[in-house]
């Protein structure tokens, strides 16, 4: 199987392609889930022979059954958030050291080395719960960043506003990675104007605000932050890697990761560049889980590979999970 150096080096198109195919074949006889969900689409594994013809499992899987390639122990196991009551996913990890080499090398990708920023992490609705990716992620980054100055802010909105203007006088790099309504709730209290300030939403409300358009979101937090452009980060608990958007709702991947869409009416074909449809995510770091998973995302695909995520299916779970007998 793939090492992550192998993984993390992909370059070309034709590389992530093989490597891609590499481990589908793999996870196809290796991953229970994804073996059954194949076998009742009644897809030869050895037929495929591109990334356009390799199943994607829709995520729902990852609500109801363990989604892994291998039988090693689990070091880690990630969940998602929700409301009472509502059934979670649950990511089961058996070499975290993959998570951590994806989302630094992504870092490191589009914004340089953690090392030069302050790290301020504004994350209550991930900080009150067990198991969430995106506060593994955060602590890292803070300690990586090896910044005094850095840390997480829960309901302390006044001392996240002092150390910001601290931050401006500095003149040090600063990054502030925020779940959606807790920035909102933050730029009520205290607008700032630092416009060197790197804003990063995370996205979602958490049943804690009305639902908002983008353009709408990020117009309130530019003026809200001084700033003139709002980042965001894509990924999720189902996935270890990352794409990222430096404003206006374009995301890239990086080298390992990528986004192609399916039809809405028919989940098994694959929509052409600048056509809407349900995003499907290949990301290679998800070696020891599966790496192709269908999610409940609508998005539409630029022919340089950059995306937008334009919302989300309504009230129902992807077509396909009836494809899994038992």
């Amino acid at each position: 199987m793939l090492t992550p150096q192998q993984v993390f080096s992909i370059s070309t198109e034709q590389h992530f392609t093989e490597a891609a195919l590499q481990i589908f074949r793999h996870q196809a006889r290796h991953c229970e889930v994804y073996r059954r969900f194949i076998e009742g689409l009644r897809v030869d594994v050895d037929s495929v022979d591109s990334i356009e013809s390799i199943p994607f499992l829709p995520i729902p899987f990852f609500k109801s059954h363990k989604v892994l390639s291998n039988t090693e122990p689990v070091e880690v196991t990630f969940t998602s958030s929700g409301t009472t009551g509502m059934v979670t996913s649950s990511h089961y990890v058996t070499n975290v050291t993959w998570y951590r080499e994806s989302f630094r090398r992504a870092f490191q990708l589009f914004y340089g080395d953690i090392s030069d920023y302050c790290v301020l992490a504004l994350l209550p609705s991930y900080l009150e719960r067990e198991g969430s990716s995106l506060i593994y992620m955060a602590q890292d980054m803070i300690t990586q960043s090896d910044n005094p100055d850095s840390g997480f802010y829960l309901y302390n909105h006044t001392e996240l506003h002092q150390q910001l203007i601290r931050q401006r006088q500095i003149g040090k790099p600063t990054l502030l990675i925020g779940v959606t309504f807790a920035l909102l709730d933050f730029i009520e209290q205290y607008a700032i104007n630092f416009p060197q300030l790197i804003v990063m939403e995370t996205g979602g409300m958490k049943g804690r605000r009305k639902e908002m358009i983008r353009e709408e979101l990020h117009r309130d937090l530019c003026a809200g932050f001084g700033v003139a452009k709002i980042h965001s980060e894509y990924g999720m608990t189902e996935l270890l890697s990352q794409a990222y958007s430096k404003g206006d709702g374009v995301f890239e991947c990086p080298p390992w990761m990528r986004i192609i869409t399916r039809d809405t009416n028919d989940p098994l074909s694959i929509t052409g560049v600048n056509r809407t449809g349900g995003i499907n995510v290949i990301d290679l770091a998800n070696i020891n889980s599966c790496s192709f998973i269908a999610t409940q995302d609508l998005g539409r695909v630029a022919a340089d590979g950059s995306f937008e995520v334009l919302g989300r299916f309504d009230h129902s779970d992807i077509r396909g999970c009836n494809l899994l007998v038992g």
